[in-house]
């Protein structure tokens, strides 16, 4: 059992989640018939400075081809819910066996301008797992300081035209590669539920 994934049981139960998703773009209808249950796994490494595990999707995915994700993926009917479908996509993706990851739980889910309701996963992982893409979804995988994620400087909020319509999304600021969308909307959304029980070791 991790001491970080107990203070982040602790800092999400302090700030109960409202129930109700976040839709991603304002405007998009709060109406979840038709959207597509999905669910991702946002892996924190327990160290000393956490981390946290991405994915850069590969290239000739017909979605969101080369975009920085969490691993994860649409649920199937076998899943035992949210959970069970971020572990197993984990597993796939990256190769994360789903008996080393600590779960803190699933957090608010997001309806997406593209028809997913996906619900992110927090876990815990060890420090030092050796784990491997999947060649035909994933073509790396990197690390970045949970520190970084959360601090609200790195939160930049743009817009873009989309069908002419002006929408606007978070990028984290990160010089490797490009964290923007979803993923980052789901960081930033996360981010003030998590500094507590960061902060609580310092």
């Amino acid at each position: 059992m991790s001491g970080l994934a107990d203070r982040l049981r602790r800092s999400l139960a302090a700030a109960p989640d409202p129930g109700t998703p976040i839709i991603q773009h304002a405007g998009l209808p709060l109406d979840q018939t038709g959207l597509i249950a999905s669910a991702v796994l946002v892996p924190i490494i327990d160290a000393p400075q956490p981390r946290v595990v991405f994915t850069v999707r590969h290239a000739g995915l017909r979605a969101h081809a080369g975009q920085v994700a969490f691993p994860g993926g649409r649920l199937d009917p076998d899943d035992d819910g949210p959970i069970g479908g971020a572990l197993r996509e984990a597993w796939e993706e990256i190769g994360l066996p789903a008996e080393r990851v600590d779960v803190v739980g699933a957090t608010r889910s997001h309806i997406t301008g593209t028809g997913y309701l996906i619900t992110p996963v927090l876990g815990v992982i060890p420090d030092g797992l050796a784990l491997s893409p999947h060649e035909a979804e994933v073509a790396g995988i990197f690390e970045v300081p949970l520190d970084h994620l959360l601090a609200e400087a790195n939160h930049l909020r743009k817009s873009a035209l989309y069908d002419g319509i002006e929408r606007f999304y978070y990028e984290i600021d990160w010089p490797e590669e490009r964290i923007w969308g979803v993923t980052a909307g789901l960081i930033v959304n996360l981010a003030p539920r998590l500094r507590a029980a960061i902060d609580a070791v310092r």
